[in-house]
């Protein structure tokens, strides 16, 4: 009974201790990004619901950055669904994912259209 209380408290240290590393390394690989969100179903068509997608633009070529439904993606979504979308820089951390590369919003802003 000792030797799997000892093995189940190492198991929930080993537990933590990975889950502690995995957070500090998603901190330390923040992005900011700059380009036009769109809806992906409304402007672009590509995805089966709305979604929120950054276009970047990178030697001539846009990149299409996937946002994660999470609440900084959602509450902005508003802003550019059903219609030509707006120019922003979202921060967050950057994820490929079956050849689709993925953005994690931790903060959206949108840019000022200049005078």
């Amino acid at each position: 009974m000792k030797k799997f209380k000892l093995l189940s408290l190492f198991t929930v240290g080993i537990l933590a201790a990975t889950f502690a590393l995995r957070v500090l390394a998603d901190d330390t690989n923040l992005v900011t990004l700059t380009g036009m969100m769109v809806c992906g179903k409304c402007k672009l068509h590509i995805t089966k619901k709305c979604q929120n997608v950054l276009q970047v633009e990178n030697d001539g070529t846009n990149i299409n950055y996937f946002l994660t439904q999470n609440k900084v993606s959602t509450d902005f979504h508003s802003n550019i669904c059903q219609n030509d979308g707006e120019k922003a820089t979202v921060t967050g951390t950057v994820q490929e994912k079956h050849g689709k590369e993925i953005l994690t919003a931790t903060k959206i802003d949108a840019v000022a259209a200049s005078q």
